[in-house]
């Protein structure tokens, strides 16, 4: 059954404002962005748009919430971050975190472990194509070096989700890409080379804003600093799952069979211990599930009352040529992203439409689906409430807030997105189809 002509609501975002007022509002008011607990914020938000749309019995909005907590997007979240929170569970019962912390500092200088992050986010996020994956695996490991350093744990945070949202961006298995490639009628290949020409300075930029920051801070690391090498090898493992391309499922119950087994070997904990560890790991997540699958809910009846419909509308009435389409695509899915706080989801809501404006102004199709994937990346990058920054919060034991200015690379990358746009770099050679767009845009 397909849903009705939905009619474009600005009040239809009063929800998803009431929840930034509550969540975000409450702490800078009382300087405590933990006195509002967040679920309580999006069950408020959900109360009011479950009133509103009177045409609708509640009965149905109630069907509605569940169909958009339910998306397959959002239950597939939920499952990587339950057996993500067991793998950081058991990997540091079994003692791979302080391993892989003390690796790091024996042969890395002080003044590049945040660099070292950074990279290390790159590279598993690109293999894995999963940011929130990558962070919590890797927030646990840069939470030890803050810790044993001094470095500050919202600049190693901030290291952390910019290594992420770089893979995110880029990825050939990542969903955000995927779904741009699909939404744009584009090659995977010629995506990522024209979103690499865009990304690549700001990553470059990004470790060396890092490298700056961290030289001259933290602790003295004359101390020794033991490790055991075969206690780092399910983090390597993972690597080497997701460098050959496994699935981040499997992936992720591969590192915790692989962990337990090492943790039983030496004698960390015994079976039963072991299994405990999967749970805990899955208990530490279940705020963090419970918020995204109500934040899907709210989204979708957010979209059911017209609040995404009026986003579209109101960003796209007043383009008029090349150049502004591209800024009108880079605008439409900044805008769902922010009312979404999901870069997928953002990029299936605005791909369509995204596709309609590289048509009506000869908008290459590559350039297209790398505009989408950049801003709604970038955006979800440096958002408090979205998944990303609230994992890295979660593990880190501090307020989401605190993170997001040292959120390098998701601002570098928004930034090389529009200049991107001002100089229309990277160029492509037009098809002649694509000549004759331009050529009836022009003369209308």
């Amino acid at each position: 059954m397909q849903d009705k002509k939905i009619i474009g609501n600005p009040l239809a975002l009063i929800p998803f404002g009431i929840f930034i007022l509550l969540f975000i509002g409450s702490g800078v008011v009382t300087g405590d962005f933990y006195k509002m607990p967040v679920l309580v914020a999006i069950f408020v938000a959900i109360l009011t748009a479950l009133f509103m749309n009177r045409k609708e019995s509640f009965q149905t909005k109630v069907m509605q919430l569940a169909e958009g907590g339910g998306h397959p997007n959002i239950i597939l979240m939920v499952i990587i971050f339950l057996l993500a929170g067991a793998f950081a569970s058991v990997a540091e019962g079994m003692g791979a975190v302080e391993s892989t912390v003390n690796l790091g500092l024996t042969f890395l200088p002080q003044s590049l472990l945040v660099v070292g992050l950074f990279v290390i986010g790159c590279f598993i996020s690109i293999s894995m194509g999963t940011s929130v994956g990558t962070i919590v695996a890797l927030a646990p490991i840069a939470l030890g070096v803050a810790e044993q350093t001094g470095i500050p744990v919202a600049l190693v945070m901030g290291a952390v989700i910019s290594g992420a949202i770089f893979g995110d961006n880029l990825s050939i298995i990542s969903d955000t890409t995927i779904a741009a490639v699909r939404t744009q009628g584009t090659k995977m290949k010629d995506k990522f080379k024209a979103n690499l020409f865009i990304v690549l300075p700001a990553a470059v930029l990004t470790a060396v804003v890092f490298g700056v920051l961290s030289s001259g801070i933290g602790g003295s690391l004359d101390e020794s600093h033991p490790f055991n090498l075969i206690k780092v090898l399910p983090y390597l493992a993972v690597l080497g799952f997701a460098i050959a391309g496994i699935n981040v499922i499997f992936v992720l119950i591969g590192g915790i069979i692989f962990a337990g087994i090492v943790g039983l070997a030496f004698g960390d904990f015994a079976l039963m211990e072991f299994v405990t560890l999967i749970s805990e790991g899955f208990t530490g997540m279940q705020e963090l599930t419970m918020l995204v699958i109500l934040l899907g809910g709210l989204v979708e009846l957010i979209r059911r009352n017209g609040g995404i419909e009026y986003l579209l509308e109101s960003i796209t009435k007043r383009i008029n040529s090349n150049k502004g389409g591209e800024s009108g695509i880079a605008g439409l899915v900044t805008a769902v992203n922010l009312a979404t706080a999901n870069n997928t989801i953002s990029i299936i809501t605005a791909g369509p439409l995204a596709k309609q404006i590289s048509e009506r102004f000869a908008i290459d199709n590559r350039r297209s689906a790398s505009l989408l994937d950049i801003f709604s990346s970038a955006v979800q990058g440096l958002i408090p409430y979205g998944a990303q920054i609230l994992a890295a919060a979660g593990v880190a034991k501090i307020s989401p807030v605190e993170i997001v200015p040292y959120s390098f690379y998701p601002m570098l990358l928004a930034v090389s997105g529009i200049l991107a746009i001002i100089f229309r770099f990277p160029k492509f050679t037009r098809t002649p189809v694509e000549k004759r767009k331009k050529a009836d845009v022009t003369s209308s």
